[in-house]
């Protein structure tokens, strides 16, 4: 199961229903987007650091919270340009995204609840700023594709571990899971 980050992209687009009308809205306010990334950023650290785990992992190196503020600050910007309009070079952005996340142990009981945050904070700063409702649903179409792509990573990088290490095949592996939840 090897996943092509492109086709992810396209069947999530169309899951969530992100049209043509919701990348002009996103793309429309992009410098809205820019605006705001900043103190987005600064509302998603708070909330991270406040987690003993979180803190240990932003603050393990010499500068790297510094590093991320910015990381964020692009990837909130690009969630409004959609790089290329949601095509493939954004789908291999989001595909490493998730995959970083992974490596560093980043896992999805914190990403959920962080995009959630993201989400209330941008929520309350469209309301502020008077901006129309479909830039808030395109948003959260967006948010969703992005968070789905991070959670994907934990599931293909988990999968490929276990069938690497075991010698499974993925349907020996997919009965045994849908066992296991049966089970539960």
């Amino acid at each position: 199961m090897t996943i092509e980050p492109l086709k992810l992209l396209e069947t999530l687009a169309r899951r969530v229903q992100l049209e043509q009308a919701d990348k002009e809205a996103l793309q429309g306010a992009s410098n809205w987007g820019k605006q705001i990334a900043s103190q987005m950023a600064d509302v998603f650290y708070s909330y991270l650091g406040r987690d003993e785990e979180m803190n240990q992992i932003l603050n393990s190196s010499e500068g790297r919270l510094q590093r991320l503020h910015k990381t964020f600050e692009d990837w909130f910007v690009e969630m409004f340009t959609g790089i290329d309009n949601w095509g493939k070079i954004y789908a291999e952005r989001r595909w490493k995204i998730g995959l970083v996340h992974v490596r560093l142990g980043i896992n999805p009981q914190h990403v959920v609840p962080a995009m959630s945050v993201v989400i209330k904070a941008v929520r309350e700063r469209l309301r502020q700023d008077s901006q129309p409702e479909t830039l808030e649903n395109a948003l959260s179409k967006v948010c969703m594709i992005d968070l789905a792509f991070m959670e994907q990573a934990y599931v293909e990088v988990s999968s490929q571990a276990v069938l690497q290490e075991t010698g499974w095949t993925q349907a020996l592996f997919q009965r045994l899971i849908a066992t296991g939840a049966a089970a539960i």
